[in-house]
């Protein structure tokens, strides 16, 4: 990373470090001044030490504009110490505190030393900590006088060292190896030297014990080297966890254990019962052992080849360990086989860990190791250093210079580029930082408060008021359509915004107010405008957001354009930066770096020092957009302490090293929901070589363009690019020239409609008379028709007579009617004014009464003045419905519907059954009341209260109202219903729909995943598909299809079949050759089979997460089935992912189809058998397992229902005992009483 984003120091010339030697004399001569001066020059900025521009002069300035001086010092400031405590020694900021600390930290590091692997060992003992390379030998020695060299005639340096420096740094340099030598044979004794130095204090222990590894003649040495191991290191880690595997793998315990004498005494136990247990099922013990808790370390003793690719086993290392830091040591135990000896170090290195190998018969394997390797390495530079200080002894002007020389060049040749190229005046001087007065907006949000619409000078909005629609009426007085007409000269017509046409008056002097609105808001745009391309906006656009994280792109590409760059970010940090909240600066190449872990405030400190960061960078790799995006997004650290980013700028001149698709699909995935946008900034690089070994962009402009936009939009983020001469395209731009086209639109409306006017007004005043300019006359037809005037409020006595008259006639139509019509007949006929149909039902049919009462009629002898001489007899009385509810007689037929557990729930649940207890028992003439009577000024409780048994049902208490015999009807019925349950159950999970579910529809796709994650489980699959195709599509008579997708999708047939023999046999054929590999392309797969026109559901089965974004997957799916409605369902194939299994509900849930898991983990059969051979005596045991699919899990719940109801009815009759056994406990004293027994019927009581 050094040689990509600079090292963070300026370096100096030989001139200037033989000044800073003499500085440091004068400073060895006057101790007391140097200790005087170093506490003030702390804040002092040691990166503008160095001459820039090559002329020797001192740039030191301050971050303020009033550089402090002795003269001038910073004045203090007592701080408050009361009610302070005391600090940690350690904290107290003194002159040697870094001292300390440092000495503290070599301490615990020396203390750790067996806890630590060799990397993290010479993070405090490498050559370059000790200050013992070759640059810090050039650095000891001191500038000489210049010599001329005899052949070229160029003058020489001369560097001169002293004897005690030369002979000091050669001790040093040959202890350090000593050091070295001392670890490495540590590191070879007794069980390191078998399995390496183990770092962790809790950690998992895989062993190898397949038939390869644990065979005749290699176990009993295995087991005494793992004894070994225990006895030596693992019995002093916190806690350990031990596994072994074969074909299938064998933990020790289910957890982590914590270390004590009883569990390493289980540990050898465990050892000694080793034996070969087949093949080498690596990436199954992986799968395992990485799911397991409260782990920090993962070893992998191997000792044969695993059954896996190298490949497949590091991508799940890698994509399982995305996260969690977990480190892999690998082992690699006495296998000869380089395949092995590949695998576990492609392990080690994928995730950060450690790699072992010993051999019994070849010694030199074990230095292969990482731990020994990397000691190797550091002696090996120690060693060319000494070699170093032989030649030059042997002479120190002969080829040892030129090689030290040689190295110095290769030192400058490290200096960041931009020292190499024109800056503008004042680029390294401190920051000029503006606070801006307002919070910035973008023109999106500008617009919701300046636009047309805001101010209120749309045209429409204008015009409103006066404007008036064409309507066509009917009028039932005329009994005519009538339509609205307004004469040409009176009205202009206007064409309106939705497309129809209106008729405007116009008001002039309101439309000359309008056109100057209009004027002067135009000129407030383009005042928007210019401000929007002025200073550092015109390079990055408008700072929104108040969490901002800048992504700069130091690509190879841009090593031309660095000073360009650092003074875009100048200039941005100036102007734009100092009133947001939080900030941080991420620069990427092939590697992305951070400013900061976290984002900070932007103090002028932390901007000065930002800013001096930015100077440091250099140009180098590729464009790894995405891992700048990571680190931006996805910072644990952010999260903790609730900071969140807002808005992402990135700053680029070509397309990133990934392709557009993954850029957006990571981009949309990971800014849902969050609030996050990404906005991308283009600048222009117009020296674009073809020829050269990296072009300055892997597409050309405009397709770069087009990429860098969709990266934005896809977040709804803004896209701006520029380039020297100006800018290019703007979003902030473009939409505030779309309000100006707006409003000129407008304008020439206005335009139009004025000269519309003043040509109608003119056409007027060319007639001869002016009485032709009057009210226009009305329509001939208008004239006929016209409307009498209008009458007094006392009508006149002609039409008084007139209504006397109408009402007489109609007492005479209604007296002559027939005895036989129905009185309400005439007012039927005038309440059903209204034309109904003869099938309508009576709306008042619900509250009319019915029949109550049964009667026979006879006739009278003596008939009666008043009557016709009948009457009548009451043989029957309605019977009064009863309160109680009645326990249901179910039936549920025994043959299968094949239909989905919801629509079988809505037939046969405990609900529509009537067996819903609650219910039964929850009558209103049960309730138990309490209240207070005035009377007898008394809280007065309910009575037989002791009789009846008091429940609670759903917060409310009731009095049990069933009787002990219903209760056991009850249950009985209850009973035959779990029975008929259970055998649904049993159905749902025998042959094909254990896997698949239930095909209900006659038209359906099956998609079959076969990536690589379903290659152990491919035989199975291909069983279960065979039996899908018999057992349902073909008994069912179905069209169906098969869609196989992995890397690519593949179809059986371009469109449905009928299953018939012969297809289920070439599908069956089909399938049958299967191969598991690749990716899983889910999107690719549902695009196909929604390209089948006669398709009406589909089946989709798989075992993991697409490999495109979830989100992009349900979009383009609900855009596809937009008027298709075909049901999506999804079956989860052995997927203990609950990332994935969301997904697939997800998606099932939105399309209306059904989820299905297929589930291994436990027997569900097991569960129907016991029940049903064993009864419902126990309604606790055995305990239903938790179904996922969405049939199984309707089902399961109506099924625990049944069980709850049961074991609450038992427990009702229950009470009904008690009361017995309490009521005959007094009544024993008395005589002859009758004792009540609950339950009885009152007759069999008398």
């Amino acid at each position: 990373m050094d040689s990509i984003f600079g090292r963070g120091s300026r370096k100096t010339s030989l001139l200037e470090e033989e000044e800073s030697e003499k500085e440091i004399n004068e400073d060895i001569e006057n101790p007391l001044k140097n200790d005087t001066e170093e506490e003030e020059l702390e804040v002092a900025d040691d990166d503008d030490d160095d001459d820039d521009d090559g002329d020797g002069s001192d740039s030191d300035t301050s971050f303020d504009d009033h550089p402090r001086t002795w003269e001038n010092p910073i004045p203090w400031e007592k701080p408050v110490v009361k009610n302070a405590k005391p600090p940690h020694p350690l904290t107290v900021t003194h002159v040697s505190q870094t001292r300390d600390l440092m000495k503290l930290q070599s301490s615990e590091a020396m203390m750790n030393a067996e806890l630590q692997n060799s990397e993290e060992w010479l993070k405090l003992h490498s050559v370059e900590y000790m200050k013992l390379t070759l640059k810090d030998l050039v650095d000891k020695g001191k500038i000489g006088n210049m010599k001329p060299d005899h052949r070229t005639g160029k003058a020489m340096q001369h560097i001169q060292f002293e004897a005690y420096d030369v002979n000091e740094f050669e001790y040093k340099l040959n202890m350090a190896i000593e050091m070295y030598t001392k670890r490495i044979k540590w590191l070879l004794q007794g069980s390191k030297r078998i399995f390496g130095n183990i770092r962790g204090k809790r950690i998992a222990v895989v062993v190898d014990t397949s038939d390869a590894n644990a065979g005749f003649g290699r176990i009993t040495a295995f087991q005494e080297s793992l004894i070994h191991l225990i006895d030596e290191q693992l019995s002093q880690r916190q806690s350990i966890y031990l596994m072994s595997f074969g074909t299938d793998i064998d933990p020790l315990w289910p957890v982590a254990r914590d270390v004590n004498c009883r569990i390493v005494e289980e540990a050898k136990e465990w050892v000694m019962r080793l034996k070969p247990s087949g093949g080498c099922n690596l990436l199954k013990a992986l799968k395992h052992v990485l799911k397991v808790q409260d782990i920090d370390s993962v070893m992998i003793i191997l000792g044969s080849v695993p059954d896996q690719t190298s490949e497949i086993l590091c991508d799940y290392v890698h994509q399982l360990g995305i996260g969690q830091g977990i480190p892999l040591q690998t082992v690699a135990y006495d296998c000869s086989n380089h395949l092995t000896n590949l695998t576990l170090r492609s392990l080690s290195e994928v995730s950060h860990g450690s790699y072992h190998c010993y051999t019994a018969n070849c010694e030199d394997q074990i230095y292969t190791g990482t731990d020994i390797s990397v000691l190797l390495k550091e002696i090996q530079k120690a060693q060319e250093v000494i070699n170093k200080i032989k030649e030059m002894r042997d002479g120190m002007m002969g080829s040892a210079l030129v090689s030290i020389m040689s190295e110095i060049t290769t030192e400058v040749a490290k200096l960041p580029q931009s020292r190499f190229l024109p800056r503008p005046p004042g680029h390294d001087l401190p920051l000029k930082i503006e606070v801006p007065k307002f919070q910035a907006r973008s023109s999106i949000g500008w617009i919701q408060q300046h636009g047309l619409k805001a101010r209120r000078l749309d045209l429409y909005q204008i015009l409103a008021p006066n404007a008036y629609s064409y309507k066509e009426e009917f009028i039932p007085v005329i009994k005519k359509a009538v339509q609205s007409q307004v004469h040409e000269k009176a009205m202009v017509q206007f064409q309106w915004h939705d497309g129809s046409v209106k008729n405007i008056h116009v008001d002039m002097s309101l439309l000359f107010e309008y056109q100057k609105q209009l004027y002067s808001t135009v000129r407030l745009y383009e005042k928007r405008i210019e401000w929007l391309a002025s200073g550092s906006r015109r390079i990055f656009g408008t700072i929104v957001e108040k969490n901002v994280v800048i992504l700069i792109d130091m690509s190879i590409s841009n090593v031309n354009y660095l000073v360009h760059i650092q003074h875009s970010i100048r200039l941005l940090m100036e102007q734009q930066l100092a009133n947001k909240e939080y900030f941080n600066i991420i620069a990427f190449g092939s590697e992305a770096v951070a400013f900061k872990p976290t984002m900070i405030k932007p103090t002028p400190a932390n901007l000065q020092e930002a800013w001096n960061w930015v100077l440091d960078l250099q140009c180098g790799g590729s464009r790894n957009f995405l891992s700048a995006f990571k680190l931006a997004v996805e910072n644990e650290e952010e999260i903790k302490h609730k900071i969140y980013s807002e808005g992402i700028y990135l700053f680029t001149s070509g397309v990133p090293d990934q392709t557009q698709d993954i850029c957006c699909s990571y981009i949309e995935q990971s800014t849902s929901g969050r609030g996050i946008h990404l906005h991308s900034i283009l600048f222009n690089v117009d020296d674009y070589d073809a020829e050269g070994a990296i072009p300055g962009r892997y597409a050309n402009i405009t397709r770069t363009a087009e990429c860098l936009r969709n990266m934005a939009h896809c977040s709804k983020g803004r896209f701006h690019w520029f380039r020297e001469t100006g800018i290019i395209e703007s979003d902030d731009i473009q939409h505030i020239t779309t309000e100006i086209d707006k409003a000129m639109n407008f304008s020439k409306k206005v335009q139009l409609l004025v000269e519309s006017v003043k040509k109608k007004y003119r056409n007027r005043f060319h007639q001869e008379f002016l009485d032709e300019m009057a009210a226009l006359p009305a329509p001939p037809r208008m004239r006929r028709k016209a409307l009498p005037p209008a009458m007094s409020c006392t009508p006149p006595a002609s039409y008084r007579q007139q209504r006397t008259e109408v009402r007489e006639e109609r007492a005479k139509i209604l007296s002559r009617r027939p005895t036989s019509a129905s009185s309400s007949s005439l007012r039927d006929r005038q309440t059903n004014g209204k034309d109904r149909p003869s099938s309508a039902r009576d709306p008042m049919s619900r509250v009319k009464s019915s029949k109550r009462f049964a009667t026979t009629s006879f006739f009278l002898d003596n008939k009666q003045k008043m009557g016709d001489g009948t009457g009548s007899v009451i043989k029957k009385y309605p019977e009064q419905k009863s309160v109680r509810k009645a326990v249901g007689q179910p039936n549920i037929p025994d043959v299968e519907d094949i239909v989905s557990t919801k629509e079988w729930m809505r037939l046969y649940s405990l609900s529509k059954l009537k067996l819903d207890l609650d219910k039964l028992v929850a009558g209103p003439d049960c309730k138990h009341n309490e209240g207070t009577v005035k009377s007898l000024h008394k809280h007065v409780s309910a009575k037989y209260c002791d009789i009846f048994p008091s429940i609670n049902v759903k917060g409310t208490v009731k009095h049990l109202q069933l009787l002990p015999h219903e209760l056991k009807d009850y249950e009985a019925q209850v009973e035959k219903v779990l029975k008929r349950y259970l055998k649904r159950l049993q159905w749902l999970l025998s042959g094909s729909r254990r896997v698949f579910g239930t095909i209900l529809h006659k038209k359906v796709v099956i998609l079959v995943d076969t990536s690589g994650s379903m290659e152990q489980y491919m035989d199975e699959l291909k069983k279960e598909l065979a039996a899908l195709i018999w057992d349902q599509l073909y008994r069912l008579g179905a069209r169906f299809n098969l869609i196989r997708f992995s890397g690519d999708c593949e179809k059986w047939k371009e469109r449905l079949v009928p299953a018939t023999q012969e297809n289920c046999h070439r599908a069956v054929s089909w399938s049958s050759r299967f191969t598991a590999s690749g990716n899983t392309c889910t999107l690719e797969a549902l695009r196909m089979a929604f390209d089948d026109p006669d398709m009406t559901a589909v089946y989709m089965l798989t075992d993991g997460k697409p490999d495109t974004s979830t989100s992009l997957v349900l979009k383009e799916v609900s855009e596809m089935n937009a008027e298709r409605k075909a049901p999506v369902n999804t079956i989860s194939f052995n997927c203990n992912d609950s990332t994935a299994n969301n997904f697939l509900h997800l998606l099932a849930q939105e399309t209306g189809g059904r989820y299905h898991r297929c589930q291994t983990d436990f027997d569900a059969q097991l569960f129907a058998h016991k029940l049903l051979t064993e009864g419902f005596e126990d309604t606790e045991y055995p305990h239903l397992p938790e179904f996922d699919g969405d049939d199984l899990r309707r089902l399961g719940s109506e099924i625990n229902t049944a069980r709850k109801y049961l074991a609450q009815s038992r427990q009702y009759r229950s009470l009904y005992q008690s009361k017995v056994s309490q009521s005959e406990k007094p009544t024993s004293n008395k005589g002859n009483v009758t004792p009540f027994v609950v339950g009885k019927p009152k007759t069999a009581v008398q």
